[in-house]
């Protein structure tokens, strides 16, 4: 429904109205589905990540919040590069995949948000049905 905006000028100048009309914004709607697509399943699983810097492996244990068929949630004591592709594995049945960040979140007391996606996931890396 538009709204009609109004207003007189002090000066007693012409007044001015502009009528506005309000649209739902599905660019933002398609975005949304798009990001959070899929089903995601809350679900705390140790998890740890690899990868190599120079001709050290260096690792870092952590654990999800949710996890889905594309990816997972995940905090993690350091922070990493969004971009920066890591070797996933889940602690609980040594599964691992290929991940790579694409959003990192804030740092809290437990340590950094990581949003990873996981690529050419094994069926049995979460030992879940989605």
């Amino acid at each position: 429904m538009p709204i009609r905006l109004t207003s007189a000028d002090d000066s007693g100048g012409n007044p001015w109205e502009m009528i506005v009309a309000f649209t739902k914004d599905a660019g933002y709607e398609q975005r949304m589905k798009k990001i959070r697509a899929g089903i995601r399943l809350n679900s705390r699983v140790a998890v740890a990540v690899e990868w190599t810097e120079g001709a050290r492996t260096l690792r870092s244990e952590g654990y999800t919040v949710d996890i889905s068929p594309k990816g997972c949630l995940a905090i993690f004591p350091q922070g990493f590069t969004v971009g920066q592709r890591l070797h996933l594995i889940n602690l609980t049945n040594q599964s691992a995949c290929e991940a790579i960040l694409v959003w990192r979140g804030h740092e809290g007391r437990s340590g950094w948000e990581l949003g990873l996606e996981l690529q050419k996931m094994p069926a049995e890396f979460w030992n879940v049905d989605f």
